[in-house]
């Protein structure tokens, strides 16, 4: 017969006990362990795997706006520092290697392929270690680390240079796993789409805001002579304030999350109350109780993390060719923006999404569901990638004032598929087989994202490279093929997993063991 024990904690306190109890303590923390079920009580039932379940049918709770919010701020860094860069990664490229105009794209997809292959290799460590450790100090450490490697890459005179600082950065990779699993330990499974709206929305102002820094202060002083005219620091190190200033708002934040996130990791929480206010003796250990294998082989999971990874495809390959198709002149296929105009372009995107996210995403998700989301996005998915060779068409032809009074409107709008990228995360968070998990499961899919993009961007800024040399399908060969990736994505999003059924067979599990 299984090892098998349950606790009670009573949420009320003796009259006259000004004290705050244990249990309302843990309830602020943790306002739901399991992001896959509703409790309105501490009630925990303690299995022999050391894995912790509550009772599915209780009251929901509120998020703690608070908490979400510093957890967004810290969401803030990543973005910031990865897409600062974007507005000049291929004239610093240039210039550092004296490059031919047509290999540009090569080289910075490249630095951030090998990124992305750093943070492949160790994100499931992070992921494993803020189940173990802890998500607090993993994320502050995390933070810290991404800061200061971002505040060197403005330093880098060599196309190396380059390489080893962006690597760097991404050995700092627990920052967005860690948040991830942070916010659905905060959320249940009714508050869980507007906890993760917002953490996509602060997402996109680092979208917004990382391209506006890295465009209005990169260059100092050529764009500023009568400020920084004569600096030899800013001649020398054109993209250094850049850099520096990322690295700045990155440490603010770190100290800020550092004082006021709470932890959330349901053992360190127990082992920080259970036994010095409850008195109960010391708490079983919540320990991830499944092997990464036995994850993937959990129902649903290995389809999510497969549809996880096609959307993160279409991001990446998208994300690498997008500013390389706007730096590249009209006449080969571009089109033949200034780094100002990429990331006032950029900033656009990001604020249309943020716009998209926050506005429009919870509502709908309540509407059709996450997979009705999904199957929207999926659907606009190829629509929305034929829009940059039309604008191209558009400047071939001589309609300027046609292109820019349409390629505002067409960015926009078609930026409403960001939204697939909050819903597969919610589709994560309810394939999960139990909260101990949580953070094992995003680091594994973060890892294996992480290994997507480690080839994506050079693959595809090669392949447009390719075909600006070659001129396939008038330039635009390399949009068929995004298009073609994107129909594929609109096939599996017809097969994915019923959540509620998942759950319902996560219930029965448990009962089933219960009655052992």
């Amino acid at each position: 017969m299984a090892d098998h024990r349950k606790t009670h904690i009573s949420n009320t306190s003796a009259p006259g006990d000004t004290s705050l109890t244990a249990a309302n303590r843990i309830d602020e923390q943790t306002p739901l362990l399991n992001p896959s079920q509703d409790f309105s009580e501490a009630t925990t039932d303690i299995g022999s795997d050391g894995t912790q379940y509550g009772d599915a049918g209780q009251d929901d709770k509120p998020l703690p706006m608070a908490q979400i919010l510093f957890l967004c701020a810290a969401r803030l860094i990543e973005p910031i520092a990865f897409f600062s860069i974007f507005p000049y990664i291929n004239k610093m490229c240039q210039e550092n290697g004296s490059l031919e105009d047509a290999d540009v794209g090569f080289y910075s997809g490249l630095i951030e392929s090998l990124f992305s292959l750093t943070q492949m290799l160790v994100m499931v460590f992070w992921g494993k270690a803020a189940d173990h450790l802890g998500r607090k100090p993993v994320l502050v450490f995390s933070m810290a680390g991404v800061a200061v490697a971002t505040s060197m890459f403005g330093m880098a005179t060599t196309i190396w240079e380059m390489i080893v600082f962006r690597c760097l950065a991404g050995v700092f990779a627990g920052t967005i796993v860690t948040i991830r699993t942070m916010i659905s330990e905060h959320s249940t499974v009714k508050t869980q789409a507007r906890a993760f709206s917002l953490f996509a929305f602060t997402g996109n102002l680092g979208i917004l805001f990382g391209p506006l820094i890295g465009g209005v202060l990169a260059e100092p002083a050529s764009q500023y002579p009568s400020i920084f005219h004569g600096v030899p620091f800013f001649e020398r190190y054109p993209y250094a304030l850049s850099s520096f200033a990322v690295g700045a708002i990155g440490l603010v934040i770190t100290l800020i999350c550092a004082i006021n996130i709470e932890e959330t990791l349901p053992s360190k929480i127990a082992a920080q109350y259970g036994t010095e206010e409850i008195g109960t003796g010391s708490p079983a250990p919540a320990k991830p109780s499944m092997s990464t294998w036995d994850l993937i082989k959990s129902p649903g999971v290995a389809l999510v993390l497969y549809t996880y990874q096609h959307i993160m495809l279409l991001a990446f390959a998208y994300t690498a060719v997008t500013p390389v198709f706007w730096y590249t002149s009209v006449e080969l296929g571009g089109l033949g923006f200034s780094p100002l105009q990429i990331s006032l372009f950029m900033s656009l995107n990001g604020l249309s999404q943020a716009a998209w996210l926050l506005l429009v995403f919870p509502p709908l998700q309540n509407l059709i569901g996450t997979n009705g989301v999904l199957r929207a996005c999926a659907t606009a998915y190829p629509a929305f990638l034929a829009i940059p060779p039309l604008l191209n068409m558009l400047l071939r032809s001589g309609l300027t004032t046609a292109f820019w009074i349409s390629a505002p409107i067409l960015m926009a709008l078609g930026c409403g598929v960001a939204m697939s990228f909050t819903a597969i995360q919610l589709a994560l968070n309810d394939v999960a087989p139990n909260p101990q998990v949580l953070g094992t499961l995003n680091g594994l899919c973060l890892a294996l994202a992480s290994g997507v993009r480690s080839f994506s961007p050079a693959l595809f800024a090669s392949l447009f490279a390719v075909n600006v040399h070659t001129q396939w399908a008038e330039g635009y060969a390399i949009w068929i093929l995004l298009i073609i990736i994107a129909f594929g994505f609109t096939v599996v999003s017809r097969r994915m997993p019923d959540y509620d059924e998942l759950r319902k067979r996560r219930e029965r599990k448990v009962n089933a063991e219960q009655d052992r």
